[in-house]
């Protein structure tokens, strides 16, 4: 088609150049050049490669003939005498110079297979360490990347050629976005043009909807760059024109955010909830497991204990992780960390659990589990804060505009399911559940599946916004007021109340409210889209970082004028 567009152009200025002739003075025919000789590919399976072949001449038979009604020129290629080139094999085993040397390509184009990095089998964990190695985080990246490394690595013989893949939104997600796209970058390609996140669904029966990315790479220092926009997943793209495209896939600095281990100075820290490992599966003898609620207990579990010991009672505390807080199906558990232990020695039923708990920690293979089996009260990792908390749900619904935050007491007992920010004032829900984080959020956030999985490199990497005394008031009333309302609704749950069609109106209008005052903390007239508010925070990123870069090189080179000096 893009041919035909072409020769369309070119008899259009040949008729203007004379304008007696009814027709072209040249023969249309001759002017196609484009056959099915010029197309290479690899494929894995016999049967498929025959296919392309097949569609490969079909679709040039169909072609010929729009030429042919275009122009009035019959235009056909029978009999075949030119060939796909067509090689089956394993791409990632394969020297792709042996099948066309790069000087003679033009175009990489592919739809790798997308396989998420813990599904890989053996055969393609070893196709993994033949293309990437085994250094560094590469064993995180999906197989996906490797059609990357070795599309980027074989046109470095010919800066020439263009690269457009397909592949899984996950890459240009999360961690993995901060392993692929400095290796890329690295080879001095830049990104041309991408189509952002849209959904593909297979036709084949049983197959789930999976959510992609376009991603055209190039050595051209100045070209017209291009995002595609999808306001659906399955909608149609708008396109705009950008100076620059980033590894997230936004008009932002070509760095990928670290995985920083402390927040900004100033900024309380976040962590992880508490980590029980009471020992719930035991070894049988003859293989297999049984399996027991210890230390964490269901309702049921929980009505049962309190039957055989009502003493109980006292040591019983919620434990809510992050489906538990979102489903409001909050659990228990035995929080003796102050028990008294001849009270616990008189308890039967809990005596039998902690023996429980015991024998499963001396079964770990973890040297530092087997170690806490002689405190069987106690859980393996006491992160609980003393105070009210900011809890944050590890996991949540992609399909959700907000992630689900909530204040807790300390008397709620955190899971590790669960990012924790103990004492955070009021004006930190505000900023963290408003439009503005979850922004920053859906683009830096690592996947798990296709659920955003939230982690302090989220929250530390964030640029937090400047205010004033009387700003940060304000954002305390509006987070009040979104608090406010959600408990005006006590018989449901937070997936009710954030689901998209039955988040009561009042709710998402304080939301709403808050959202239009945090923006404002950032840009006076806000911000028209998602994207437009992502962008914003890496440009604001890029500021912040800059005289922190400037300062540690002039640090450096202090240091090196001293020892010049002495």
């Amino acid at each position: 088609m893009l041919e035909i567009e072409i020769i369309r152009e070119i008899t259009a200025a040949e008729a203007h150049r004379d304008q007696t002739a009814a027709r072209p003075t040249f023969e249309v025919a001759w002017q196609s050049l484009v056959d099915v000789d010029q197309f290479y590919g690899i494929e894995i399976g016999e049967f498929p490669a025959r296919i392309a072949e097949t569609a490969l001449w079909m679709m040039d038979h169909i072609l010929n003939n729009r030429l042919s009604l275009e122009f009035g020129h019959s235009f056909v290629r029978i009999p075949l005498e030119k060939s796909p080139h067509i090689t089956v094999g394993n791409a990632l085993d394969m020297d792709w110079q042996a099948l066309l040397p790069a000087e003679k390509c033009s175009y990489i184009i592919g739809n790798p297979p997308f396989v998420g990095h813990q599904w890989r089998t053996q055969a393609q964990q070893r196709d993994m360490a033949g293309v990437w190695g085994r250094t560094g985080q590469v064993n995180r990246l999906d197989y996906v990347t490797c059609w990357f490394n070795k599309a980027t690595a074989y046109a470095a013989d010919n800066r020439d050629i263009e690269i457009a893949l397909v592949a899984t939104n996950s890459i240009t997600q999360g961690e993995q976005c901060g392993i692929l796209w400095p290796a890329v970058f690295a080879r001095e390609l830049s990104i041309r043009f991408a189509h952002r996140t849209f959904q593909w669904n297979s036709e084949a029966r049983g197959r789930a909807a999976v959510h992609c990315v376009i991603v055209g790479l190039t050595f051209a220092k100045e070209c017209r760059r291009r995002l595609y926009d999808y306001d659906s997943p399955r909608g149609e793209p708008h396109v705009s024109e950008v100076g620059r495209i980033n590894g997230y896939l936004i008009d932002g600095p070509q760095y990928a955010v670290p995985a920083r281990t402390k927040p900004p100075e100033g900024r309380p820290a976040m962590h992880k909830g508490s980590q029980p490992t009471d020992g719930a599966r035991l070894r049988k003898p003859g293989g297999g497991y049984l399996k027991f609620s210890n230390l964490i207990l269901q309702d049921s579990d929980r009505e049962q204990l309190l039957n055989a010991d009502p003493n109980c009672e006292k040591w019983l505390k919620p434990y809510v992780g992050g489906e538990e807080l979102i489903s409001g199906q909050w659990r228990w558990c035995l929080w003796l960390k102050s028990a008294d232990p001849s009270e616990l020695k008189a308890s039967e039923p809990i005596i039998e659990r902690l023996e429980r708990v015991r024998s499963g920690r001396l079964q770990s293979p973890t040297a530092g589990v087997r170690e806490l089996a002689s405190y069987p009260t106690l859980f393996t990792q006491d992160r609980q804060p003393d105070t009210d908390y900011l809890a944050i749900p590890e996991v949540s619904s992609e399909t959700r505009e907000y992630i689900p935050i909530a204040i807790l007491p300390p008397t709620v007992i955190a899971s590790s399911k669960l990012q924790l920010i103990p004492g955070a004032p009021l004006h930190y829900f505000g900023i963290l559940t408003s439009a503005m984080h979850m922004s920053w959020m859906r683009t830096v956030a690592g996947r798990l599946k296709s659920d955003y999985s939230y982690s302090p490199s989220v929250y530390n990497s964030f640029p937090w916004p400047e205010m004033s005394d009387k700003q940060c008031k304000r954002i305390e009333e509006l987070s009040q007021a979104v608090l406010d309302t959600r408990a005006k609704f006590p018989d449901s749950p937070l997936d009710v109340l954030y689901d998209q069609d039955a988040m009561p109106p009042a709710l998402r209008t304080a939301h709403q409210s808050l959202d239009r005052a945090v923006d404002r903390l950032y840009r006076r007239n806000g911000f028209a889209s998602e994207r437009e508010r992502v962008e914003h925070l890496f440009s604001l990123r890029e500021k912040r970082q800059a005289p922190l870069l400037t300062s540690k090189q002039g640090t450096k080179r202090s240091r090196q004028r001293r020892r010049q000096q002495s």
